[in-house]
């Protein structure tokens, strides 16, 4: 602070003892106080008046503000002014004309906040623009001092572009404008971004007038997708897809760039009005199909890497930008199609041969299953295969009319449903085996021009009809369980595991009821067919046979007379079948010869 100044010694002796003012008479004395009054200011509490300084020091400066006294403010208040002189002019705030003590009480801190807040509302009411100083980091934006105010300045509003790091603001200058005033919370908003944009504005305007397809222009990364990246052009945003980044496949923009970097682009469209702008970054490179080697024809094996696997195949990159399809039925010599994850997966490196290629289209056909040989054409193939070869393969689909099994891969064969056993009717495979099960069989019959093996499973036993046929002998009775029923008879279970069939009629048991599912009773043989595996029984043929036998016969009178009964006439039921069973043995012994 500039040194105090002198006190003036004043000579107290001088004075007389004559009152103050006594000389004056009546008349001058109310002259002489007009004209004082009139030397002092109106001055009124609470507002900002201009005042003097007259004196200073260490703890207080005195100013003059034109009143009947002069008041004190805080040194301290004075801390911005290292260089305070007197006669300086400083503006302060009012607080009391006359305090307790009879004092003028002022303040400068005050009067700077009351101007300050003048000069916002200014700002905010005139639409200028003011700087101000950055002074910290604040949850969700900046603190910026403005005329000794703190303002409030939102993150989104410091830039037209997201930022990610405010504290390098901080310390800094920066021009804004006032958005918003609040004096009920003494809180001031401020914003960056509005001066930005009118810059941008400009540019934009620049931009759409003179934008055209195939213009190479430079932009700045600005936000990123999985679909694309918007790319800022300098106020105007354009979307660069993902299809468009790179000649090859990439799953994410982030793969091969990156947030705030500067990229170059073309226009490939726009629309009418000008506000969408689709940009391309592949194309300012060649096509790689248009470097692929002269050499790659049908027949070439290339490598890759799978980069991508859908249900009917996968695509083999062989270089950025060329890619191939291997469909799943040129993975594997299996006739039967199944899953191409089951072959392969993203990120493979493989091998394949080129099957298709068309440079114009820029398409290729791949195929993997072609590096092996078929196993169709193997040597081979006619002795390992043969009729009546034996085989265990894996059950790998199901139809109506049978199952196809894989005996190795690529080499398929069908067991028709009759082919299965040769007791059981099976009306679908899914009742015998399900897909997956490993399944022994017999060839019955093949086609290597056609790739065709027919295979069987009941023929890896021998027939048992043959010997069926001596058990169930027309007329023979059998226990047997009623298993379902229908409106035209009973399906029966007989011994050894075969079915029988009776129709309704022959279900009725010796009370006249009719049998049901689950009954166990006896049956007798009406018909047995080898060929068709049929046996028809009957259970009322038990009984009323039997009753038959047992009623006497009616006594018929004859004129002739009775001949003499021989020894074959006496012959059982039992003689009858030892003689069938001895005519058998006999029938065997000259075919044996």
């Amino acid at each position: 602070m500039a040194e105090e100044s002198k006190n003036q010694d004043f000579n107290w002796d001088d004075i007389s003892d004559q009152g103050f003012g006594d000389s004056y008479s009546e008349k001058e004395r109310a002259e002489m106080e007009k004209l004082y009054d009139q030397t002092l200011n109106e001055v009124t509490e609470k507002e900002v008046v201009e005042g003097t300084v007259v004196d200073f020091n260490d703890r207080d400066v005195v100013l003059n503000i034109g009143f009947k006294s002069d008041g004190l403010v805080s040194a301290s208040e004075f801390r911005d002014v290292p260089d305070l002189k007197v006669g300086q002019k400083i503006e302060v705030f009012v607080e009391e004309k006359e305090n307790a003590n009879g004092q003028l009480v002022l303040s400068r801190r005050k009067a700077k906040i009351v101007k300050a807040w003048e000069k916002i509302q200014s700002a905010l009411d005139n639409d200028e623009v003011i700087e101000g100083t950055v002074k910290r980091r604040t949850k969700g934006g900046l603190i910026v001092d403005i005329y000794g105010i703190e303002a409030f300045l939102p993150g989104s509003q410091i830039d037209v572009k997201p930022i990610r790091d405010f504290d390098v603001f901080v310390g800094k200058q920066m021009e804004v404008k006032v958005v918003k005033i609040n004096y009920a919370n003494d809180n001031v908003v401020v914003s960056h971004k509005v001066l930005i944009e009118k810059d941008i504005e400009a540019q934009k305007a620049e931009i759409l007038n003179n934008l055209e397809k195939g213009q190479v222009l430079e932009g700045v990364i600005k936000n990123m997708t999985n679909f694309g990246v918007f790319i800022d052009l300098g106020g105007v945003d354009g979307l660069l897809h993902i299809t468009d980044i790179s000649w090859g496949r990439i799953n994410h923009p982030e793969e091969v760039l990156s947030l705030d970097e500067k990229v170059n682009v073309v226009v490939l469209d726009f629309d009418d009005e000008k506000k969408r702008i689709s940009l391309g970054m592949k194309q300012l490179t060649p096509h790689p199909w248009d470097s692929l080697d002269e050499k790659i024809e049908v027949g070439s094996k290339v490598k890759g890497k799978i980069v991508n696997v859908a249900d009917y195949g996968a695509f083999l990159e062989i270089q950025p930008g060329v890619e191939g399809l291997i469909h799943v039925s040129e993975m594997s010599w299996s006739q039967h199609l199944r899953n191409p994850q089951d072959f392969i997966n993203i990120g493979d490196e493989l091998e394949a041969v080129v099957l298709t290629i068309d440079r114009d289209e820029r398409k290729m056909s791949l195929g993997i299953k072609q590096l092996t040989e078929d196993p169709w054409t193997k040597q081979d193939i006619l002795t390992k295969y043969a009729v009546g070869t034996k085989h265990k393969g894996v059950v790998r689909n199901l139809t109506n009319f049978g199952l196809f099994i894989e005996l190795e891969e690529g080499i398929d064969g069908l067991v028709h449903v009759s082919d299965l056993s040769w007791t059981k009717k099976i009306k679908h495979p899914s009742e015998f085996v399900k897909v997956g099960d490993e399944l022994e069989v017999i060839v019955l019959e093949l086609d290597v021009e056609n790739r065709r093996l027919a295979l069987g499973h009941k023929q890896l036993e021998e027939n048992p009809w043959d010997t069926f046929e001596t058990v169930f002998s027309i007329g023979s009775v059998h226990k047997a369980s009623i298993v379902n029923k229908n409106d035209k008879g009973a399906i029966l279970e007989l011994p050894y595991g075969i079915e029988g069939f009776a129709n309704t009629k022959q279900l009725i048991k010796e009370d006249g009821s009719k049998a049901d599912v689950g009954e166990s009773l006896d049956f007798k043989v009406m018909e047995f067919s080898k060929d068709d595996k049929k046996i028809v029984l009957s259970h009322k043929a038990t009984h009323s046979e039997v009753a038959a036998e047992e009623k006497p016969a009616p006594k018929k009178k004859s004129t002739k007379k009775a001949a003499p009964k021989t020894q074959e006439d006496k012959a059982t039921l039992g003689d009858l079948d030892a003689l069938s069973q001895l005519k058998q043995q006999m029938e065997k012994g000259k075919d044996d010869k």
